[in-house]
Parts: C-alpha cells; sequence; structure tokens
C-alpha cells in the first residue's frame, strides 16, 4: 500500500510540475507590458523599463520561471504586481470560501447520489426510471440557468435565503448555512444526475455476478449482501466519478461564486485573470492543481483499499 501512495504521489508532484511550467511560459507569451499597464500610456520609457526590472519581467522566461518555482516550493507566492498584497495571504483569505463550497457539494452529492443509485439499481422498474429521468433532467438543464432558477424562486420570490453575500461562519453558523446553502444546491444537481447514474450501474453490475447468486443462494439477507458486498465492490467506479466531478466543479464555482457575490477563489481567478497578474494567477494554479491532485489520490487511496487490485495498475 505505501509503494501505491508513493507512486501516485510521484505522479500527482509531476503533473503540478508540468502545468506550472507550461501555464507559466503561456501567460508570458503574449506582449504583456506589465509597468505601462501599471504606470498608464503616458509614463516615460525609462520609468517603464525601471519598473519592469524591478518587476523581473525584464529577464528571459525560464530565468522568471525558476525564480517563480524556488519560491513557490518554499511557500512564497509572490505579492500582486498590481496590489502588492501578499499572494498566499490573499489566496488564504478566500480559500475558506471556495472549500466549503466544494465540501459541501461533495457531501451533498455523496449521500444523494448514493442513495438514489442504490435505490434504482436494487430496487429497479419504477423506481430506476423516477431516477434516470432525475439523471436526464440534471443533466439536459444548463447550470447557470438552474442557479438563476433557484436564486429567483428561493432568494427573490420566497425570501428563504439572501440572494448574494456570504457571512463566515466564524461569525454565525446560521449566517453561514443561509449563503452557502442555494450555491451548494445549484452545483450539486449536475453532479448528483452523473454520479447516481454511475452508482446504479454499478450497482446492477455487480448484482449480476455469479457470487451474489451463491450468496443469496446460502440464506444471506439482502441487505447483509447489499452492504457487506455489493457497495464495496461498486463504490469504486463511483468514487471515480466523484473525484472527478470534484475537479470539474471548480470550473462550476467561477460561475456561481459570480451569481452570489461569494468572495471565492472563483471570482477571484476572474477578477486578476483580466489584469494579466501573473504572481496571483500562478499561485490561484498552484491552490487548485495541489488540491486536485490531493482529491485524486484519496480517492485513489479509497479505491486501492476497496479493491486491493487496483494497487497493481
Amino acid at each position: 500500500m505505501l509503494g501505491f501512495v508513493l507512486r501516485r504521489t510521484g505522479a500527482g508532484l509531476l503533473l503540478v510540475l508540468v502545468i506550472s511550467f507550461v501555464t507559466f511560459l503561456l501567460l508570458s507569451l503574449p506582449d504583456n507590458d506589465v509597468a505601462r499597464s501599471l504606470l498608464g500610456p503616458d509614463a516615460p520609457a525609462e520609468i517603464i523599463d525601471a519598473t519592469n526590472a524591478a518587476l523581473g519581467v525584464d529577464r528571459p522566461v525560464l530565468v522568471q520561471y525558476a525564480d517563480w518555482l524556488s519560491h513557490a516550493v518554499r511557500g512564497d507566492l509572490g505579492q500582486s504586481w498590481f496590489t502588492s498584497e501578499n499572494v498566499g495571504t490573499a489566496i488564504a483569505g478566500r480559500l475558506p470560501v471556495t472549500l466549503s463550497l466544494m465540501l459541501g457539494v461533495t457531501l451533498l452529492t455523496a449521500i444523494v447520489a448514493f442513495g438514489l443509485g442504490i435505490w434504482a439499481g436494487v430496487r429497479r422498474g419504477a423506481a430506476d426510471r423516477f431516477v434516470q429521468i432525475l439523471a436526464v433532467a440534471g443533466y439536459a438543464l444548463p447550470g447557470f440557468l438552474v442557479t438563476l432558477v433557484i436564486v429567483l424562486v428561493f432568494a427573490v420570490r420566497l425570501g428563504w435565503f439572501p440572494a448574494i453575500g456570504y457571512i463566515p461562519i466564524t461569525d454565525s453558523v446560521g449566517g453561514w448555512l443561509s449563503t452557502i446553502t442555494l450555491p451548494i444546491v445549484a452545483l450539486s444537481i449536475g453532479a448528483v444526475a452523473g454520479t447516481s447514474q454511475q452508482v446504479r450501474s454499478a450497482v446492477i453490475e455487480v448484482l449480476r455476478q455469479d457470487y451474489v447468486r451463491t450468496l443469496r443462494s446460502r440464506g444471506l439477507s439482502t441487505r447483509s449482501i447489499l452492504f457487506k458486498h455489493v457497495l464495496r465492490n461498486a463504490s469504486a467506479p463511483a468514487l471515480t466519478v466523484l473525484g472527478m466531478q470534484f475537479v470539474g466543479l471548480l470550473g462550476g464555482a467561477v460561475l456561481v461564486e459570480q451569481i452570489f457575490g461569494l468572495p471565492g477563489l472563483g471570482s477571484m481567478a476572474v477578477t486578476y485573470t483580466t489584469r494579466g497578474d501573473i504572481p496571483v494567477i500562478m499561485g490561484l494554479l498552484m491552490v487548485t492543481v495541489v488540491g486536485v491532485v490531493l482529491i485524486n489520490l484519496a480517492v485513489d487511496v479509497a479505491i486501492g483499499v476497496l479493491n486491493p487490485k487496483a494497487r497493481r495498475a
């Protein structure tokens, strides 16, 4: 198991390194005169050159990347070119918002999708058709449209939740729940649709295996077979899909945070990307990629525990 974890960790670190290099290279390719963007079009040329030299953007791209990487591995992500704010501090202030959103969506998706998928796979018939209709509806409806409808109904017309804003959990647990519930529901609909179908298919496939028939012939109860044997083998593909859903949710979080006015990493990414603030963009990228690698590692370890054969893959 230790070798399995080390191989996955090594692959994750290599992925982080490759993505950081390619992204830094692509961000540096455009003819982006940072100093002129900061000082304005009428600034004297000598001041422009001095500012570019002070920021280090007059050096070759590979030298800039090596300098950035040497600081990043020590936890120093640099400063914003436009606000002089420490990138690590800025991200740390917004990370709890996005993290609470992602964890809430993952938890809600896991509970609802596994419940619906198991129900449909075991009961079949009307229950199966009902879950499939829900899944198709979840796939077919555009995420932004669902989010706007949710805001209109539950925030504007019914007034059950605030339409925009965010209250930290440290200030008020009830206030935090009221501001994070609708964004979590909006992001969970598509994730539940995909994951529940995967769980349903996996449960049906496992229930058709010969060893399940053998267990039934020995008189084991349906509940015992389901929870001790079927779920163990059906969880691996479902966990894979759930991990992939988490990665996809990061993109959806950008839109949801904009609509609900949440001060998270998504809205921060939009603001600083339009400015071309490379230190902030690279910092956000590293936090996101490392988070994705950790999620995939956790999923791989969980699958390896459930299915020892996966450790040899």
